[in-house]
C-alpha cells in the first residue's frame, strides 16, 4: 500500500471521551449578548471545567486538539440562553436561573445591570452546569449528545439531579432521574461532538 497524503500530520480517531452526564464545576470563559433567528435577545455562555471538577479544563483541551483551520469552542461547552420567555416579553426562567447561579456561586459577586459591556463582568466566574443527553437531528442522522441543561450554585455541583433524556419526538427516557452528584469519569466513545 502507498502511504496515504498528510499520513504523518493527521491526528488518529478513537480515544474520545465525552462529557459526563451530571454535575461539572465550571468557570465561564466569555459571555456574549446575540439575537436569535428571530431577533430575540439571549446570551451566549462559553465554560470549561474547573481544577475541581473529574474532567477538569476537558473544554480547552478539546479546542487546542482541534486541527480545523476553523476551530471554535466546543459545542458542548457552550449553552445559548433566551433573555425573555418564548410566549412572553417576561425574563425567562433559564436565564434567570444562570443569573442567580452565577450569584450564588461568586461571594460578593452581584449582577449589575447598567454595566457598559454587561457580559464582560462573567468572565472568570465561577458556576455550576447540568449535564444531560440531548437527541438531535443533523443531515438526516440522529445522535444523542451530553449538552448543558442548566446552571447551578457551584456549591450544589454534587447534589445536582441527572436530567431525563431529552428525546426529539418528545418523549422522555425514565433511565436518567436520580441524584448523581459530580460527574464520574465517563466511558469512551467514537462521537467527537
Amino acid at each position: 500500500m502507498k502511504k496515504p497524503n498528510a499520513y504523518n500530520e493527521t491526528q488518529a480517531g478513537g480515544g474520545y471521551i465525552p462529557v459526563a452526564i451530571g454535575g461539572h464545576y465550571a468557570i465561564i470563559k466569555r459571555a456574549e449578548e446575540r439575537q436569535d433567528k428571530n431577533g430575540r435577545d439571549m446570551v451566549v455562555v462559553a465554560i470549561d471545567f474547573d481544577q475541581q471538577d473529574a474532567q477538569a479544563g476537558y473544554m480547552a483541551t478539546s479546542f487546542a486538539n482541534d486541527v480545523r483551520p476553523n476551530k471554535k469552542w466546543p459545542n458542548s461547552g457552550m449553552k445559548y440562553i433566551s433573555v425573555l420567555g418564548w410566549q412572553s416579553s417576561d425574563c425567562s426562567k433559564d436565564f434567570k436561573g444562570f443569573c442567580e447561579a452565577v450569584e450564588k456561586s461568586n461571594k460578593g459577586f452581584t449582577i449589575n445591570w447598567e454595566a457598559k459591556d454587561w457580559c464582560a463582568q462573567f468572565a472568570n466566574k465561577k458556576v455550576g452546569v447540568v449535564y444531560g443527553n440531548v437527541e438531535s437531528e443533523y443531515n438526516g442522522k440522529t445522535s444523542i449528545r451530553p449538552e448543558i441543561r442548566w446552571f447551578c450554585p457551584y456549591d450544589k455541583v454534587a447534589e445536582a439531579v441527572v436530567p431525563r433524556d431529552k428525546l426529539l419526538n418528545k418523549q422522555v427516557s425514565d433511565v436518567n432521574h436520580m441524584p448523581a452528584g459530580p460527574a464520574s469519569a465517563p466511558v469512551d466513545d467514537d462521537c467527537p461532538f
